[in-house]
């Protein structure tokens, strides 16, 4: 009997287990005859006993095979359904492992019966705090996680559990470096997310320790990024952000130490007397939580996932503002072809997506012309002086958010080793942003970026403003240099602006062509005059986008924009539509599936692809092809899960990052899935001859 046949109706998997442990349970199975049924049965390896064999009995004979194998427990010292007394009542817990010195006491308690972290956490703590044992496991085929009881109230992951011949104080051994780290990763041996590591801490201690979860955690990252940084590039012996079994005290000491030298190093995210609010047993419960997650890899969907949760928790949702997929970003930035010469510019950066993935599609590039092999650990190793020139020259992100930004910005600086050009600003009302530039305040912060920023400006001679001011009875009169900041000129803008809400304020909505009413003139074409009947008294957020996009741009310059699907389908939106036409070549439109950004929103969404009119890289025609595509496979199942890609035999396909890969047709993943939209646009491209088809 297959194992697989057993499984199949379950929410039981067995992608933890050796291959050899499988075939050898497997290979134990017999059949026989109750009640007139087949029936399968195996002989359990601790009890000596013929035991019918359902999921959770594989699952747990399974672990007791590895148990035995892979660290030398004596089946002798094993005991299955183990009595649990709560006063009157008795549970039964799955696996016990008593003490060696003591065998009528509980070392390690076990749960497989338990589909789920959270049931099966709930469960141990109750039997270790029944029993005493001071450590606890729970699996269910497919994740492991392993918790050292501290006291009743906080159980601290670790990496590992002791073999028969070791102790707790072995796993938790003195030295641990970036190579020790990129083998115990939880995220690939625990096939774990960061998002529900967070959602455990949370669980565990954060929830009731009366302190901005959004903060703590964000500094929480932020210091083991700093970690990860100075021990790959030799600064330190071993990682620091690491419980070596020191008292809470101690260990919030040398947390806050290194806090103190990331805050120098990566300025401009928290203040320099910013501290942790986490209290030391606290803290000493989130370190544990985090120490074996490896965060730098060559993308960012490891801190995405959790930053969006922490983000949208914090009510960012209802601005309809929310993390784009890197999937879909990495779509657009491949459909764009980026060049290493080429300026980016994203309007509505949130977390920086849209740069970041561009930064690393130029470096492979620059690499690739360079000869240098990509590890890796692509964003923590040193860079070459020429990406570091285009990270610090060529790339921007404008968001109106503060915690966004400064996520962003942390991520920047992840991407760009230390400088970013990710500026607090609102991209629409560009009229004020002289009330930020001068700022003292704010320029301490964003300057570096201000200042690379007005070299993409179309004018960047400044005017010169007179300011009177009275004082004790007298008129000073004082000068200060404003800046025209409607048009810019970058090659590149990429941007998935806000969909909810409307701008209601005249003031702004005055300096948008889009802000007014229009009427075609009979019989006219769009080049030709129109009337203006006045000003709408109100414009969705993302049609003001769509010309703050295209006024960024150059001449020839090229955009992708994500939209909602009534833009294109909405009579309404036909001036949108007419105002675009006019302003650019309409290159693609791809329409993404429903599911693609839930659980936050089911709004049908497409992404325009244009091109402004230019003499020599776009010129101006009234007919011409657009590329249209729809997205296909889902990427996310209704409630908003990834779907990832899998192997043949139903676990899931790693990437050459040991990522998961989920599954959609937007582009071929590193040859590992099949050609997709990308793929097709860029055919299309080098048919029409497009100026940035990379011939």
């Amino acid at each position: 009997m297959k194992i697989s046949e057993i499984l199949k109706d379950s929410n039981y998997k067995l992608t933890q287990f050796k291959t050899e442990h499988l075939e050898k349970l497997e290979s134990s199975i017999f059949e026989k005859e109750v009640k007139g049924k087949k029936t399968y049965f195996v002989t359990c390896l601790v009890r000596k006993k013929e035991i019918q064999i359902k999921p959770e009995e594989i699952v747990r004979q399974l672990f007791l095979l590895s148990l035995h194998e892979d660290y030398d427990y004596p089946y002798n010292r094993m005991q299955i359904e183990f009595a649990v007394h709560f006063g009157r009542e008795v549970k039964r817990a799955d696996i016990v492992i008593m003490d060696k010195l003591n065998p009528t006491v509980p070392y390690i308690v076990i749960e497989v019966k338990k589909p789920t972290l959270k049931d099966g956490k709930e469960q141990l703590k109750s039997y270790c705090n029944s029993t005493g044992a001071t450590m606890a496991i729970w699996s269910n085929g497919e994740q492991v996680v392993y918790y050292h009881r501290k006291d009743p109230n906080y159980f601290e992951p670790i990496t590992d559990i002791p073999t028969a011949k070791e102790s707790l104080k072995d796993v938790l051994k003195e030295e641990f470096n970036i190579n020790d780290l990129i083998k115990k990763d939880i995220l690939k041996t625990q096939k774990r997310s960061l998002k529900n590591i967070v959602l455990d801490m949370e669980d565990e201690v954060l929830a009731n320790a009366g302190v901005d979860v959004f903060e703590e955690v964000f500094k929480l990252i932020f210091i083991k990024l700093f970690d990860e940084l100075q021990n790959t590039r030799g600064i330190t012996k071993n990682l620091e952000f690491r419980n070596y079994g020191e008292s809470d005290s101690q260990l919030k000491e040398k947390i806050e130490n290194i806090f103190s030298k990331a805050k120098k190093q990566w300025g401009g995210i928290f203040k320099e007397d910013e501290l942790l609010e986490l209290t030391a047993s606290h803290l000493s419960v989130c370190v544990s939580s985090l120490q074996d997650v490896k965060l730098f890899n060559s993308n960012l969907d490891v801190i995405d996932d959790a930053f969006e949760y922490l983000v949208n928790k914090n009510a960012k949702g209802e601005k309809g503002q929310y993390f784009t997929p890197r999937y879909a970003i990495d779509m657009c930035v491949k459909m764009l072809n980026p060049q290493e010469n080429e300026t980016m510019m994203d309007t509505a950066s949130g977390s920086c997506g849209f740069p970041i993935h561009t930064v690393f599609d130029v470096w492979k590039k620059i690499y690739q012309d360079l000869g240098i092999e990509e590890s890796h650990l692509f964003t923590a190793e040193k860079k070459h002086e020429r990406a570091l020139q285009y990270v610090k020259e060529k790339v921007f992100g404008i968001d109106f958010d503060k915690k966004t930004v400064r996520v962003a910005r942390m991520l920047n600086i992840i991407a760009g080793d230390g400088h970013t050009n990710v500026l607090n600003m609102n991209s629409l009302d560009f009229e004020r942003w002289d009330e930020s530039y001068h700022n003292q305040e704010w320029l301490d912060t964003y300057g570096t970026g201000w200042n690379n920023l007005k070299k993409q400006l179309k004018n960047k001679k400044p005017n010169i403003i007179e300011i009177e001011e009275e004082r004790n009875g007298k008129t000073y009169v004082t000068t200060k240099q404003v800046y025209d900041c409607k048009e810019f000129e970058f090659d590149i803008v990429m941007a998935n602006p806000p969909f909810a809400g409307d701008i209601k304020e005249s003031r702004i909505i005055h300096r948008y062509d889009l802000g007014q009413k229009i009427e075609k003139r009979a019989g006219s074409s769009i080049d030709e005059a129109t009337r203006y009947k006045g000003w709408h008294s109100k414009v969705s957020r993302d049609i003001l986008f769509i010309e703050r996009n295209l006024d960024m741009l150059k001449s020839g310059g090229r955009m992708a924009v994500v939209l909602p699907q009534g833009r294109f389908n909405n009579s309404s939106d036909k001036f949108v539509r007419d105002f675009i036409a006019q302003k650019c070549r309409i290159l693609a439109v791809i329409g993404l599936h429903g599911n693609v950004f839930k659980p936050h929103t089911g709004t049908k969404t497409s992404v325009l692809i244009v091109q402004k009119w230019d003499e020599k890289l776009c010129p101006k025609k009234e007919d011409y092809p657009i590329f249209f595509a729809t997205m296909q496979k889902q990427s996310k199942d209704n409630s908003g899960e990834k779907i990832y890609v899998k192997n043949e035999d139903g676990t899931n396909k790693l990437d050459n990052h040991d990522h998961l890969i989920v599954e959609h047709d937007l582009f071929n993943h590193d040859g590992l899935t099949s050609d997709g939209i990308a793929e097709a646009f860029a055919e299309f491209a080098k048919k029409e001859d497009l100026s940035f088809s990379g011939k």
